[in-house]
C-alpha cells in the first residue's frame, strides 16, 4: 500500500468508524486531525499549525450568515409568528382531499423560505399539526409523511444554514448555491401537494372528509394571509431577490432578513425579551456547534492534502477512463448511501476533501453540482433508518405512531426525491436558471 493510500485509509476510514461508533461529529475529526497532523504535518510543528489552521478556519467571514439566519428561525418559532403563518394558510386552502397535509406542506415551505433551521419546521409543524391530524381521523401515515417532506425541502430553499455551511467548506459561491435551491424546491412542495391529493382520492379512508369545517368567506378568509403570511414571506422577497440582483452579499442579506423579521415581530407586539433571549440562546447553541464542525473540516481537509492523499484518490478516480457524468453518478450514490447512516454535516466532512478536486479536475459546474449535493444531503434526512427527520418526528409523535409508519409514510417523498435528483442531473437548467440570472 502506497503512503497516500494509507492516509486515505488512517484519515477517511478512521473518521467513518468513528461516526459509526457514536462519537460526535466534531470530536471525530478533532482526533483524526491531531493523529493526521503529527504523523504528516511533521510532530509538534504539525501540531502547532494545526491550532493555527483551526482558529482561522472559523474566523472567515463567508460563515456569518448561519448564525443570522438561525437567528430567523427561532425569532418566528419563539414569538408565535410561525403559528400565525400556519393558521393564515389553513383559512385559504379548503375543500381539498386531505386538506390538513395539504396545509402542513404549503405552510411548511412558507416557514422555509425564512427559517434557516431544518430540524426547527419539522419539530415544529410535528408538535403543532399532527396531533391535530390524529384527533380528526388522519391516518398516521398521510399525517406525518407530508411534515418530515417539507422539513427536508428547507434545506433547498433559502435561507439554509447547512447551504451556507456546503459553499464554505467546498468553495462554491455561497449566493448562487442559495438561489439554486428555489426551483428545484418549489417542484418538490409542488409534487408533494399533489402526491397527497391523488393519495387521498384514491384511499379516501387516509383522511376524514372535514364535513364540520367552518366556511370563512370573503375578507374573513384573506385577512391573515394579508395579516401574516404575506408580510413573512416579504423577508423571503428581500433576502431572495437581494442576492439574485447582486445587491448584497449573503451576510449583508442574512443581516437584512434578521433585521426584517426582529422588526416585523416589533410590529405585531410580540418581541418579548423573553423570545429574544430564547432565540439568542438557540441560536448560540445551533451556531456553536456549526462552528465547531467547520473547525474540524477545515483542517481535516488541509491534512488530507497535505498528506497527498487528496491528490492521489483523485488521479485514481479521473484515470479509470470513466465518463463524467458516470462519476457524478457515482459520487451521488455514494452521498445517498452515507445519508443512510451518518448525518449531513459528517457527509459533507467526509466526502468534498476528495470531491471538490474531482469536480474541479473535470470541468462540472460547481453549482450543478452543489445543487444535487443538497439534494443527497436531503434525501438522507428522509431515509430510512437513521434519518434524523423521522427520529425528529419520533421525537414529536404521540405514541401511537410507530416506526413503521413513519418508515412507511416518507417512503413516497424520498421517491420524489430521487426523482428531482434524476431531473436536476439530465436537465441541469432547473438548478441553473436563477444562478445564472446572477451574472
Amino acid at each position: 500500500m502506497s503512503s497516500w493510500q494509507f492516509a486515505a485509509c488512517l484519515m477517511l476510514g478512521g473518521s467513518t468508524v468513528l461516526l459509526f461508533i457514536g462519537m460526535p461529529v466534531a470530536l471525530t475529526f478533532i482526533s483524526i486531525n491531531i493523529v493526521g497532523a503529527w504523523l504528516y504535518m511533521g510532530g509538534e510543528p504539525g501540531m502547532v499549525q494545526l491550532v493555527r489552521s483551526s482558529v482561522s478556519s472559523v474566523m472567515a467571514f463567508s460563515l456569518t450568515p448561519i448564525p443570522l439566519f438561525v437567528l430567523m428561525g427561532e425569532i418566528l418559532f419563539h414569538t408565535g409568528l410561525a403559528f400565525k403563518v400556519i393558521e393564515g394558510v389553513e383559512r385559504l386552502i379548503m375543500r381539498v382531499p386531505g386538506r390538513l397535509a395539504v396545509v402542513a406542506v404549503v405552510a411548511g415551505t412558507v416557514f422555509s423560505a425564512i427559517s434557516g433551521s431544518t430540524i426547527a419546521t419539522t419539530a415544529m409543524l410535528g408538535s403543532l399539526m399532527l396531533p391535530v391530524m390524529l384527533a380528526r381521523g388522519y391516518h398516521p401515515t398521510i399525517a406525518t409523511g407530508p411534515i418530515m417532506a417539507i422539513g427536508a425541502v428547507d434545506m433547498l430553499i433559502p435561507p439554509s444554514a447547512l447551504t451556507v455551511l456546503l459553499g464554505s467548506l467546498s468553495g462554491i459561491s455561497i449566493s448562487k448555491l442559495l438561489i439554486g435551491g428555489v426551483v428545484p424546491g418549489l417542484l418538490l412542495s409542488i409534487c408533494f401537494v399533489a402526491w397527497i391529493i391523488i393519495r387521498v382520492r384514491i384511499s379516501p379512508h387516509l383522511a376524514p372528509n372535514e364535513t364540520n369545517l367552518i366556511e370563512h368567506k370573503g375578507w374573513d378568509r384573506w385577512q391573515p394571509f394579508f395579516a401574516y403570511v404575506l408580510p413573512t414571506l416579504s423577508i423571503f422577497g428581500v433576502v431572495v431577490g437581494a442576492l439574485a440582483a447582486g445587491w448584497a452579499t449573503p451576510t449583508e442579506c442574512a443581516a437584512l432578513g434578521a433585521f426584517a423579521t426582529m422588526v416585523l415581530a416589533a410590529c405585531y407586539k410580540v418581541l418579548k425579551w423573553d423570545a429574544v433571549l430564547k432565540s439568542l440562546k438557540g441560536t448560540a447553541g445551533i451556531s456553536g456547534m456549526i462552528l465547531f464542525i467547520i473547525l474540524g473540516a477545515t483542517t481535516f481537509a488541509q491534512i488530507l492534502s497535505f498528506s497527498g492523499a487528496s491528490t492521489g484518490l483523485v488521479q485514481f478516480i479521473t484515470g479509470q477512463g470513466l465518463s463524467t457524468s458516470w462519476i457524478v453518478v457515482g459520487m451521488m450514490l455514494l452521498l445517498i448511501f452515507l445519508g443512510i447512516f451518518v448525518d449531513q454535516v459528517s457527509m459533507m466532512m467526509i466526502t468534498l476533501p476528495i470531491f471538490m478536486p474531482i469536480v474541479t479536475a473535470l470541468g462540472i459546474d460547481p453549482i450543478w453540482f452543489g445543487v444535487m449535493f443538497l439534494i443527497c444531503m436531503q434525501l438522507g434526512m428522509l431515509l430510512p433508518p437513521h434519518g434524523m427527520l423521522l427520529m425528529t418526528m419520533k421525537g414529536v409523535a404521540p405514541p401511537e405512531v410507530s416506526m413503521g409508519h413513519i418508515f412507511k409514510a416518507v417512503t413516497p417523498y424520498v421517491i420524489m426525491s430521487i426523482v428531482l435528483l434524476v431531473l436536476v442531473f439530465c436537465v441541469p437548467i432547473v438548478a441553473l436558471w436563477l444562478p445564472n440570472l446572477m451574472d
